[in-house]
């Protein structure tokens, strides 16, 4: 056989990514480390530009009308591909958990909801549980700690996989902190509508990573990462704050969360 007779190699999955609000605002970075993993993998990776919010502070805020007209828009965007890989747990799980219960009574675009909803996964999720990937490329030379979201954790079952592969870098030491499982006090629209209970709830937290003697703690919702690095930095912590993601892609030349660069 010639080298012109050769097969092509088989395509990976088409991946659309959903890039979440704050990562597109405050953190693009951690969009093009999600990019990275999953070209690593073998997948084809696109941003579809018609996509906005997920819908979430809608949602959660009883405005089922808007919710419902934002979740048409990602769902038309978002059709065409083989997963829907999002680097968030929270918006992950609007997208796949509760989109269909918004077209109830609606045939057509509940089963076009329930279609798309079942292939949306969550970034680290999608590399482990869907790829197979054990193991990433990437060397970091330093102590962390990880925080389950809640919304990763409790709705899509996200607390292993980042383990796993957080375990693969190369100089990376994992420190388990107390009550990693516990809320950062982010919870979207509940800090600002309990902003007194919000901050009690993260100084508990700040209280867990300084205890834990990690360099950097990691999360996979920007969220909660944003939240908790700014009560450190108020709390005057050394403490930097990263996304999974930019670990596991080895993307740690950028200031971290709150830094200045």
């Amino acid at each position: 056989m010639t080298q012109l007779e050769l097969p092509l190699p088989e395509p990976g999955p088409r991946v659309g990514l959903f890039v979440t609000c704050l990562v597109d605002l405050f953190r693009p970075s951690v969009g093009f480390a999600a990019i990275r993993l999953m070209e690593d993998a073998g997948c084809t990776v696109e941003v579809p530009r018609a996509q906005t919010c997920c819908g979430q502070p809608a949602y959660n805020s009883g405005d089922r009308a808007d919710a419902r007209a934002i979740a048409e828009n990602t769902i038309r965007a978002f059709e065409g591909f083989d997963y829907v890989v999002v680097p968030s747990g929270s918006c992950a799980g609007m997208l796949r958990k509760h989109y269909p219960a918004l077209f109830a009574g609606d045939a057509e675009w509940q089963g076009r909801a329930a279609a798309f909803s079942a292939k949306v996964f969550e970034l680290v999720s999608f590399l482990v549980d869907v790829l197979a990937v054990e193991s990433v490329a990437a060397s970091v030379g330093e102590a962390v700690t990880y925080h389950d979201s809640c919304s990763g954790l409790r709705e899509l079952g996200i607390s292993r996989q980042p383990r796993a592969l957080l375990r693969s870098v190369e100089g990376l030491e994992l420190i388990e902190m107390q009550d990693a499982d516990v809320c950062c006090g982010f919870g979207g629209t509940f800090c600002v509508k309990y902003p007194d209970i919000s901050n009690a709830i993260v100084a508990r937290k700040t209280d867990s990573i300084r205890a834990s003697g990690a360099r950097t703690l990691l999360a996979g919702d920007l969220g909660c990462l944003m939240n908790m690095a700014g009560k450190l930095k108020r709390e005057g912590s050394s403490v930097e704050v990263r996304h999974v993601a930019e670990v596991l892609a080895g993307m740690v030349d950028t200031p971290p969360i709150g830094g200045r660069g």
